[in-house]
């Protein structure tokens, strides 16, 4: 080899040779050697990519599997964290036409508490963590996706799956339908964070855009309650309302709130014996924020942020609503 020595310098995942002498040889010992040197690098930087990974996928507290064709759960550290319901999901016994997806249930407590509910009888289009209006209007047509009635949301594709670093996120394009005609774009991207102290973080980011022509999205002006949007529906509690707390920043909420005005709200319960909080946060970026009116309801424990409220929101091409919000559930003690 002449006193070659190959030295491999591993840098932020990047790998570099050189010569013992710490430079490139000289042209006329290029050549064979020179191809050899280039293939071993090529071997060597995959490996240590492969190797890379490997690694920081064994080290992730986090793994996502498909349990079903319509379901995807997360996991931390073998403990089910949430199952996303990409596909369409229908109760034993329910009507066709309330099948729905694009939501989140089971969602569980840091201790493994069932925190959501879904086809609950008293209102059975309730579904976890999910987001929808009652009133949309696309050319012409009002229709509904909060009741799962007319317009659906479907989804569309995964644009991130990971679980290599110390989050995990997960990445969703849907569509809303009018029939087979997709005419707003839904991107969801869902970060969550390690479990720590027995609270866990996850972090919602929604983007609507209308894919050709206006649509128009408005809370229900049904009694002037305004709901709609981002929203909680929880399992059952124990001892019911009467054993079921709302706090907002403004402390205990002995009534239910309608177009309450609140950054915050948290309902504080025992689930199947065991004490849970469930906070979300509105985030400073929204429009609206620290103001935004919140639907919040003690018997059947539901946090609904009402964004845009009673005052119409226009969707637009090329113009996208992006809505932020913080979820955090905690075991044992309250979320704030």
């Amino acid at each position: 080899m002449h006193g070659w020595t190959l030295q491999a310098h591993i840098s932020f995942g990047k790998v570099f040779l050189r010569d013992s002498a710490g430079f490139n040889a000289h042209k006329d010992r290029m050549g064979t050697k020179s191809v050899w040197l280039r293939s071993l690098c090529f071997l060597l930087a995959v490996g240590m990519v492969a190797l890379s990974r490997a690694a920081t996928a064994a080290d992730s507290s986090f793994a996502f599997r498909e349990i079903s064709p319509a379901s995807l759960e997360l996991s931390e550290n073998g403990k089910p964290v949430f199952v996303y319901n990409f596909g369409g999901i229908l109760a034993v016994g329910a009507p066709e036409e309330s099948r729905r997806s694009t939501y989140l249930h089971p969602v569980y407590a840091p201790d493994g508490t069932v925190l959501t509910d879904d086809f609950n009888r008293n209102h059975p289009h309730h579904r976890g963590i999910f987001w929808a209006w009652e009133v949309v209007t696309f050319d012409g047509k009002t229709d509904d996706i909060w009741t799962v009635k007319g317009f659906r949301q479907k989804f569309v594709r995964w644009k991130v799956r990971a679980t290599n670093g110390p989050v995990a996120r997960l990445a969703v394009e849907n569509g809303w339908f009018s029939g087979e005609r997709k005419f707003v774009r839904e991107d969801v991207e869902i970060v969550i964070h390690p479990t720590t102290n027995n609270r866990r973080r996850l972090d919602f980011t929604l983007r609507f855009e209308a894919t050709d022509k206006p649509v128009v999205i408005v809370g229900t002006p049904d009694y002037k309650k305004g709901y709609g949007g981002f929203t909680f529906r929880t399992a059952p509690r124990d001892g019911g309302a009467a054993k079921t707390i709302i706090r907002t920043d403004e402390g205990v909420s002995e009534k239910d709130g309608v177009m309450a005005r609140h950054p915050w709200a948290e309902i504080l319960g025992t689930f199947a014996g065991k004490k849970e909080a469930i906070r979300i946060e509105d985030d400073p970026s929204n429009s609206g924020y620290p103001k935004n009116g919140w639907l919040m309801r003690h018997s059947f424990a539901l946090l609904n942020v009402s964004y845009p409220g009673l005052g119409p929101m226009t969707l637009e091409p090329g113009k996208p609503l992006v809505l932020k919000y913080r979820v955090i559930l905690s075991s044992g003690q309250a979320a704030s």
